[in-house]
């Protein structure tokens, strides 16, 4: 079986408050965008899980997201034989578009459907919810409306459509290491999350737009001013808006045409700034994996 892990972006990131039990409280609008990893999963006689992947530095052992959702079910409903798993990356690591997350709910979702397990889309999500935070939404996919640590989830009406201009940087930026660094008594000002919702219920792009911001941006920017480099560029190459997504370093750009993203995509290649430069489009839930 053969399935795709979508990347995800955040049109808006606020962190609340810091839980008694040491997670964050945020609130935050989910958006899955058309760029994705490819994961194969073939039934083996042979008990056990066997991952591989096309990039060395990424384990293949149970510290992968992968191969724990895949043992997290085969342990649960005692499946006989096993799995070999071929993980091909192509969304960037650590770099605030849950990528792992995202594999660990296709994983999940192949697995259910492969062993006729029978799950529901929300036993499915409450399962991944062990794995990490990230993984119920990324089964869910689409539009939605994170609270909680972010498993609690509100489904939203697909975000109007305007193509979307991934850059990467070649610095790396671990959810743990933002959250560290992230001072909340010293926030200057929150994101109106309740506004940037509304803006995509009445599907008003220019509504949206000025309520989009993320929390982690300018600490993350400070430590490394490449960010906010990228963002300028694709500002000045035509975006109507662009911010990091996530805990960093990645950002993305909201454009009106293919033709003006296209220019921006090879005004930063040219300018080397980005590792990762790519062109893509929201994901509205409605295609297959």
């Amino acid at each position: 079986m053969r399935v795709r892990a979508l990347a995800k972006i955040n049109l808006g990131l606020d962190v609340l408050r810091k839980r008694e039990d040491g997670y964050h409280e945020v609130r935050m609008v989910m958006q899955t965008i058309q760029m994705y990893d490819v994961i194969n999963l073939y039934k083996t006689s042979r008990p056990g899980i066997w991952l591989r992947t096309n990039l060395p530095y990424i384990p293949t052992d149970e510290r992968n997201l992968v191969y724990k959702a895949a043992e997290l079910l085969m342990r649960e409903f005692h499946i006989r034989g096993g799995l070999r798993i071929d993980l091909q990356k192509f969304i960037p690591v650590s770099a605030g578009l849950a990528g792992g997350s995202s594999d660990a709910a296709a994983t999940l979702v192949a697995v259910n459907r492969m062993f006729h397990l029978h799950l529901s889309k929300k036993e499915l999500m409450k399962r991944g919810l062990s794995i990490g935070a990230d993984v119920p939404y990324c089964v869910m996919r689409g539009t939605a409306l994170a609270e909680g640590i972010g498993e609690k989830l509100t489904p939203l009406p697909p975000a109007p459509g305007c193509f979307v201009l991934v850059g990467k940087p070649a610095v790396n930026v671990s959810t743990k290491q933002a959250y560290e660094s992230l001072h909340l008594e010293k926030i200057a000002r929150h994101p109106d999350i309740h506004s940037l919702v509304q803006g995509i219920q009445a599907q008003d792009l220019a509504a949206m737009i000025p309520h989009m911001e993320n929390v982690f941006e300018p600490g993350i920017t400070r430590e490394d001013p490449v960010i906010g480099q990228i963002r300028e560029l694709m500002l000045e190459k035509g975006a109507l808006h662009a911010m990091m997504s996530g805990s960093g370093p990645t950002v993305f750009g909201l454009f009106d045409s293919w033709a003006a993203i296209q220019r921006a995509a090879n005004a930063l290649r040219e300018s080397q700034m980005a590792r990762t430069v790519f062109a893509t489009r929201f994901f509205n839930n409605k295609g297959k994996r």
